[in-house]
């Protein structure tokens, strides 16, 4: 992706916003992924993998905003974005630094019926980049996030997901349900922690039909 003039910039996280992050994560700590916000390698790395194209892309899990500000320095368009945030602080965090792009206070697992209450049509997805702490999150959570993406992402689509742990966070079994391949994109050393970055797409001679 280059660079877009076009694309507003947007205001930088500050002391205050890391509190509300803190406040969130002493809150309801399995919910969020980690003690602190993402670092730039672990979003450069996350954003270098969402494909060309002009469809809509989802954040699940945006926190402070450390991957919108990536994208839309990437040059993703604010009107492609959906970003979702469960946590009404972060929520408000999110409106105030990106008030051009679309912020819903909105449960991840329920993205499916979010996105169509947003226009986005199942299939129609270029990416979804994932802030989500799938590995502290209860199975069936995980589930219907992973079965509602799949559904979402277009034929070119990507998951794209981080994870602290040393496997894939999405479980071997439901990937080949969902007939999702994935990859390793590459690992943040510089990330506290260091993350893993992996990509799934939908495999079309493996995915269940509709």
């Amino acid at each position: 992706m280059s660079p877009s003039p076009a694309a507003p910039a947007s205001k930088s996280i500050s002391a205050a916003h890391w509190r509300a992050f803190m406040r969130a994560w002493l809150s309801d700590p399995l919910r969020t992924a980690a003690m602190s916000p993402s670092g730039p390698q672990l979003a450069r790395l996350m954003v270098a993998q969402v494909p060309q194209g002009s469809g809509p892309i989802i954040e699940l899990g945006a926190g402070t905003g450390v991957f919108t500000e990536a994208l839309l320095a990437a040059g993703v368009m604010p009107e492609r974005l959906l970003v979702v945030e469960l946590n009404r602080g972060l929520h408000g965090i999110l409106r105030q630094r990106f008030p051009q792009v679309r912020v819903e206070c909105a449960d991840a697992c329920c993205v499916l019926d979010l996105a169509a209450r947003c226009g986005i049509a199942p299939g129609s997805v270029d990416a979804i980049v994932s802030g989500l702490g799938l590995l502290s999150m209860p199975r069936l959570a995980v589930t219907r996030v992973i079965e509602a993406s799949s559904r979402l992402l277009g034929a070119q689509g990507r998951l794209i997901q981080f994870t602290y742990g040393p496997l894939s966070p999405v479980p071997r079994v439901l990937a080949a349900r969902l007939g999702l391949r994935a990859r390793r994109a590459g690992f943040a050393w510089r990330n506290m922690p260091p993350a893993t970055v992996y990509v799934y797409s939908v495999d079309a001679a493996r995915a269940p039909s509709v």
